[in-house]
């Protein structure tokens, strides 16, 4: 018995010294000599200040603003997550339900049938940065009455923010388009 228990514990204290410490240590190593700002992520900043990072979203909820879409872990990184409540669901139903009302609140001029789903739905991990050109469309007319601009230039800054991947739909990064629109009105 002794044969075999000394041996286990060498292979354990072995194993958490090399996947608990030395193996993290080596990544954060590599990350901070060959990752973009050293493994810290990418950021976003307004006036020299970081505002936000790019591959997580943010709540905007303000009518100054274009909203991102909800999020069931209330935008906490360390949480990533999806709601697990499927669409028969009555507490998902009464949810988006609620987000839908609040939506047509704030956007009176917009029919029902015209808010994008993602505007009042999670995405599965909780933390998307991105809206689709037509989340970005229907709300258009509250900032531009917001802010008093021009429905047109508002389009105008919504195209230059629009990025097509090399594969999938066309994407929005919220808080890049929200600090581009912060510049644009600050003139």
């Amino acid at each position: 018995m002794r044969a075999h228990i000394f041996p286990a514990i060498k292979l354990s204290l072995c194993c958490m010294a090399s996947f608990a410490i030395i193996y993290p240590l080596i990544l954060l190593g590599i990350a901070r000599v060959g990752a973009p700002n050293q493994g810290r992520g990418k950021t976003i900043e307004k006036g020299g200040r970081v505002v936000g990072y790019a591959l997580v979203g943010q709540s905007f909820t303000n009518d100054n603003y274009f909203n991102s879409r909800p999020s069931a872990v209330s935008y906490h990184a360390d949480g990533s997550g999806g709601s697990n409540k499927g669409p028969s669901n009555p507490d998902y139903l009464k949810d988006v339900s609620a987000k839908i009302d609040s939506f047509m609140a704030h956007n009176p001029g917009v029919k029902k049938s015209d808010i994008p789903a993602e505007l009042v739905t999670a995405s599965g991990s909780g933390l998307d940065p991105d809206i689709s050109p037509k989340a970005a469309d229907v709300q258009i007319g509250r900032i531009a009455k917001a802010r008093g601009i021009g429905e047109d230039k508002l389009r105008a800054l919504v195209e230059s923010h629009t990025e097509q991947p090399f594969v999938g739909m066309p994407v929005i990064h919220v808080l890049q388009l929200n600090v581009a629109l912060d510049k644009l009105t600050e003139k």
